[in-house]
């Protein structure tokens, strides 16, 4: 049987950020196909050592990876690799993010120092990132100024605000990453 050959584009990139800030459900609202998860239900064990406060009614952890794919315009093709949030799945966290060309990092204002050692990881790995604050109801607002002052972002990373349940709110924070990536991709190739 033949297949017709496509001209894609395919470019690995992370979903990162701390336990509970909504990554599963940005993999979720971003994949055009039905989601990998590897979803499992919390115990006594991990309620010693992941802190729940904000997060009271969650009740499953990821303990892998999410994975969910995303086409844009001129057949670009996102792998979208949700990752661990726990510092206890670092090694796992390190194999998923190799070859990747860049992470949205989801941040939530409740906990924004829980968000420090996932950048941490990430700039230590020369990845490019996109920083998105995932918005929930019962979450401090803070101008940009002092979000981006408080993480300490560098003047050209994007800074967004999303809803992580939000489709349009999501695919605006992907585009920030991407756009990112291809400012830089184009600036590394003239010098």
């Amino acid at each position: 049987m033949y297949l017709a050959s496509t001209d894609q584009t395919l470019a690995k990139v992370l979903v990162a950020g701390p336990f509970g800030v909504g990554k599963t459900t940005m993999v979720d609202t971003l994949s055009e196909t039905v989601p990998l998860h590897t979803e499992e239900t919390m115990t006594q064990a991990g309620a010693l050592v992941d802190d729940l406060a904000g997060v009271r009614d969650k009740n499953t952890t990821t303990v892998a990876i999410d994975f969910g794919r995303r086409t844009l315009p001129g057949n670009i093709v996102l792998y979208l690799f949700g990752t661990p949030g726990q510092r206890r799945f670092k090694p796992l966290w390190e194999d998923i993010a190799r070859g990747a060309l860049g992470a949205l990092v989801l941040v939530d204002t409740r906990s924004l120092g829980d968000s420090f050692e996932v950048i941490d990881m990430i700039e230590e790995r020369g990845l490019r990132y996109a920083v998105a604050v995932n918005v929930f109801p019962d979450a401090p607002s803070h101008p940009t100024a002092v979000l981006r002052e408080h993480l300490d972002l560098a003047p050209q990373t994007p800074l967004v605000t999303c809803d992580a349940r939000d489709a349009t709110s999501s695919v605006d924070a992907l585009i920030a990453l991407v756009s990112h990536l291809v400012v830089h991709s184009s600036l590394d190739a003239v010098t």
